[in-house]
């Protein structure tokens, strides 16, 4: 469990001198995220800067996959077991699904062009709804699941200032991060979800110390296998 309350207006403050947005009031965010018992990314755009090319594979960092993890974990402390984890993108990236399979996510979704069949399909086989979804996404194709989920957290682009406004005039985001996906939006998000749980020290500590907590944590996450899935005909079934 948390071991403080979270000074929201100190978090606040951090967050915003840093170039965040806050859209949702940050004590309604607090609220929210006690909610929250998954975790689902885009990819493209939110791990890395959206770029491609023929035979390129995209990127991810490793600041952002400890960001990923240090949640999960405040998260199993929080809600006394793992989030669900999962990766829903409208491509088909075979990095996406070496990094879910690697850090073990418990879902990845490829190739998904309306991506609220794919939330819809993570909530009817985790038993969970929307609301206990955060979301961390970047674009267009994003923002119908995006309006959905309990929390919403959208990766900044400096080029689309109208895409933000629209998100925000439509209640499809809560805050704006200050980096985009090239400069750690990951790890930006992390920390600012694991800082309004109120459990960034104790979660930070106890990975620092390699504790009997952390190890526990750490050996159900490394039992995951991860499963992937695709569109077929219309509808979400197993991928190979």
């Amino acid at each position: 469990m948390p071991t403080d309350s979270p000074d929201i207006q100190r978090l606040a403050e951090i967050f915003s001198d840093l170039g965040g947005t806050f859209v949702t009031p940050p004590s309604e965010i607090a609220a929210r995220l006690k909610k929250i018992k998954a975790i689902v990314f885009d990819w493209d755009g939110v791990f890395n800067d959206g770029f491609k090319g023929e035979g390129l594979p995209s990127i991810f960092s490793e600041a952002d996959s400890m960001g990923t993890n240090m949640l999960r974990y405040g998260l199993w402390r929080q809600n006394s077991g793992l989030p669900i984890t999962a990766i829903i993108s409208g491509e088909q990236n075979l990095t996406a699904r070496h990094f879910a399979t690697r850090e073990h996510f418990h879902h990845v979704y490829l190739g998904i062009p309306d991506k609220r069949e794919a939330l819809a399909h993570l909530c009817a086989t985790q038993n969970i709804n929307p609301e206990n979804v955060a979301f961390v996404f970047d674009d267009v194709n994003d923002l119908g699941m995006a309006a959905q989920c309990g929390l919403r957290l959208m990766v900044h682009r400096k080029a689309g200032p109208l895409l933000h406004q629209y998100a925000i005039d439509n209640n499809c985001c809560d805050y704006i991060s200050a980096n985009g996906g090239s400069n750690h939006a990951v790890r930006e998000a992390m920390e600012f979800m694991l800082g309004f749980i109120g459990d960034f020290d104790a979660v930070i500590g106890s990975r620092t110390r390699y504790d009997d907590e952390y190890k526990g944590y750490f050996e159900q996450r490394q039992r995951i296998t991860t499963q992937n899935f695709k569109i077929d005909a219309n509808r979400i079934v197993a991928a190979d």
